[in-house]
């Protein structure tokens, strides 16, 4: 028999590769000769970094970025050695979790540039970006900025940091931007299909989480188009109506139309850079799972992704979760054979989400399905 394992993280409880190794002591336990493969698993947000550092034996790269209100903090991102990819999360230099208050007009993503420089400066030529969960609105001008384009204002001077900065830009220079681009591939993680600008774009839909008033609305929001002509007049291309460009404040955006990278699906991005689908030839069974598992778990999150692509290659797909609700029966129409909760009696939450408890839990729910195989 052979097994193949992705299991999201179980958050606060067991990481991808912790409920990942778990399983596989569960279905050895009750197949001692079955072959038993395991990947890690994330959907490009929160925890990919760590997910891949650890399933595929990466390594930490400690840095000092500058974080959305100009202050230096000490972050990291992780380098694959095997594929030569840096992976990043824009959250760790640009992202909500790191401020103590909310400035749309002056947040910018200048880290998340110093973040690509750095990983450029050691030879990555691959990278993997999740743009999820951000504090700013800047249109990606300060990533921009810190890889060396210049934004100038009509008097020649630069122009400044946030969403402030976007109705001043007149010019835009390329001459000084990190030569090292030219060589490097980006693809971003991008579940957002938004554009960057009018009622469906950046600054409307996702502003006021980001702290941008009823009131700034509509001055940020054409102060983003006028970014955007300026860099069509600039730079060609016409990029502000692409799928994905109003992700983090506009970021997806500055990724399309100044580092030409591609946005793709998060746990497409991520099954493909794992290599899930060369595994599951052959498979008899997939194992997959999140710490929680309902109807949003059916509308195309991790464990669907994995799902999907293991019924390609006929196998039967179990998932098992810390907890499940009545409407997580819609897994079932979406490629998940059968899923089980993991809890194995009446339980505090902390008793639960204990990291011995879980992969305790974990280990022995997956050894007794497995013993009706």
């Amino acid at each position: 028999m052979k097994v193949v394992i992705a299991v999201d993280s179980f958050k606060g409880s067991m990481t991808s590769m912790e409920a990942g190794i778990a399983a596989k002591e569960g279905v050895l336990a009750a197949k001692p000769d079955a072959k038993v493969i395991v990947k890690p698993l994330a959907d490009g947000g929160e925890g990919t970094t760590d997910a891949l550092i650890e399933g595929m034996n990466g390594e930490k790269i400690d840095v000092t970025v500058t974080n959305p209100l100009g202050k230096k903090i000490s972050s990291y991102y992780g380098y694959l050695k095997e594929s030569n990819t840096a992976v990043i999360e824009m959250a760790s230099a640009a992202g909500i979790t790191l401020v103590d208050r909310k400035d749309p007009l002056n947040a910018t993503t200048y880290g998340v540039g110093e973040m690509i420089n750095d990983a450029l400066s050691r030879g990555c030529q691959n990278f993997i970006i999740g743009i999820g969960g951000s504090a700013t609105n800047d249109g990606g001008i300060g990533m921009l900025k810190a890889l060396g384009f210049e934004f100038l204002d009509e008097n020649g001077y630069d122009v400044g940091e946030g969403a402030r900065a976007l109705k001043k830009v007149v010019e835009i220079r390329t001459e000084k931007k990190n030569p090292l681009l030219s060589k490097a591939y980006f693809q971003v993680a991008c579940d957002v299909k938004n554009p960057l600008c009018g009622e469906n774009g950046a600054t409307y839909i996702y502003g006021t989480q980001k702290g941008v008033t009823d009131a700034m609305k509509e001055e940020v929001d054409m102060a983003m188009k006028h970014y955007a002509d300026v860099t069509e007049s600039r730079l060609g291309g016409k990029y502000a109506n692409v799928e994905g460009a109003g992700a983090a404040g506009g970021l997806g955006f500055a990724f399309l139309a100044y580092i030409k990278a591609e946005l793709i699906l998060g746990t497409d991005l991520i099954l493909q850079a794992v290599g899930l689908e060369k595994e599951l030839n052959g498979a008899d069974v997939v194992i997959t799972g999140e710490g929680y598992l309902d109807r949003q778990t059916a509308m195309g999150k991790a464990p669907v992704g994995v799902a999907k692509l293991a019924k390609k290659y006929g196998a039967k797909v179990i998932a098992f979760a810390g907890g499940v609700t009545s409407d997580a029966k819609k897994c079932n129409q979406v490629g998940i054979d059968a899923f089980f909760p993991i809890v194995r009696g009446v339980s505090t939450l902390e008793k639960a989400m204990d990291t011995h408890n879980a992969k305790e839990n974990m280990r022995d729910s997956v050894e007794q399905v497995f013993r009706l195989l």
